[in-house]
């Protein structure tokens, strides 16, 4: 396994990781009601950052405080929230790693009781629910729109004064700017809707005015085609987001993360489409997630994708174990996870309690 590409170092915008083994941005639940990250959260971060040269994605952080709807989630729109996360992007550059934002807005995925004790409407594309019991959006106006457009901007501001290497731009897994592409969840008759090209332009927006802020050097976008989670899944999504992608590499932006098929939300899925259409898309750095092992994440960047440069996304086995990459070159046991402490709000249980191996400890940090 040491000699595998997993464990070669390549360049993802302006940063070089280390090796290609990357943690994936994992709702948590451990930040402060009115949305500031906490000392847990440095810790946990901290704690991620037990391998120098390993790319960390946060949690999915609000751009502002009207696109909520989603408990102890962080936000990055106050001066107090851009302080404390400050404090974790500089624990991870102490112990030589790289930590990009992931910025998103709910949409019509908001949970209705923390949006009504929030004071906030729960906005769509269009008055489509997300499910049977779900409630009904409203659709958005477009200024509204051009609102959320001039959020993500003003977010990745915030993010590079927090100290954040770069921001993940989440158009993926059902949340706003996903309900936006695909025709389940966008049946609007403006500029925003009614065909391929509409539906893709409010992420294209986003993405080229974030890169224009912060430069494209310092941008990601996250995409999961083939997702059910929260009432998406396009009946044929290529041509939908093949424009998606061909309009993201025309921003110039550091990478493409995509979801496998097999996965849905947080949990495994039997999806058995392939990523193959964004691979013969895209020839910059590809972010891949889906549920992967260690052998699996080898098998795609040695034998399937020689010729891509892939960081493979791990999750769950990352929330478990905070040396992953250590164990996974020494080819040590895994800590189980637990799924019950997942969204344990503003517990250390389930979050910092998880053991380093012992010869990592025996190791010391840099390795």
């Amino acid at each position: 396994m040491p000699q595998s590409r997993l464990f070669k170092p390549f360049k993802i915008g302006d940063i070089e990781v280390k090796h290609r083994i990357g943690m994936a941005p994992l709702t948590r639940f451990r930040a402060t009601e009115d949305r500031v990250p906490t000392s847990l959260m440095k810790e946990y971060y901290g704690q991620r950052a037990a391998v120098p040269g390993t790319l960390i994605l946060t949690e999915g952080t609000f751009i502002s405080a009207t696109c909520g709807g989603f408990a102890h989630a962080p936000g990055l729109w106050r001066e107090d929230q851009v302080a404390a996360w400050r404090n974790i992007t500089d624990e991870v550059h102490r112990k030589g790693c790289f930590i990009f934002c992931q910025l998103f807005a709910m949409g019509r995925a908001a949970d209705i009781d923390v949006a009504r004790k929030e004071g906030v409407e729960i906005v769509a594309p269009s008055a489509i629910p997300m499910g049977e019991d779900a409630v009904v959006p409203r659709a958005m106006t477009t200024d509204e729109i051009k609102r959320t457009i001039q959020d993500h901007v003003d977010a990745s501001k915030n993010a590079i004064r927090a100290g954040f290497d770069g921001v993940e731009v989440h158009g993926a897994n059902g949340y706003l700017l996903d309900q936006f592409i695909q025709d389940v969840s966008n049946h609007r008759d403006d500029e925003y809707g009614g065909n391929v090209e509409n539906r893709s332009r409010l992420l294209d927006e986003v993405v080229k005015a974030v890169a224009n802020a912060i430069g494209p050097e310092r941008v990601g976008l996250r995409l999961s085609p083939w997702s059910t989670f929260q009432g998406m899944k396009m009946q044929n999504p290529v041509p939908q987001f093949t424009d998606v992608i061909n309009k993201a590499r025309q921003a110039d932006i550091a990478y493409l993360h995509l979801v496998e098929s097999r996965i849905s939300g947080s949990q495994d899925y039997n999806g058995h489409e392939t990523l193959d259409f964004a691979y013969d898309l895209w020839n910059r750095p590809f972010l891949i997630a889906g549920g992967y092992t260690s052998h699996e994440a080898q098998k795609l960047v040695d034998e399937k994708y020689p010729d891509k440069e892939i960081i493979v996304i791990f999750g769950r086995q990352f929330l478990s174990n905070p040396d992953l990459i250590f164990r996974i070159r020494k080819g040590l046991e895994l800590n189980a996870y637990n799924r019950d402490t997942f969204y344990a709000i503003e517990s250390a249980v389930g979050y910092l309690d998880y053991p380093f191996s012992k010869e990592y400890l025996a190791s010391g940090t840099n390795v």
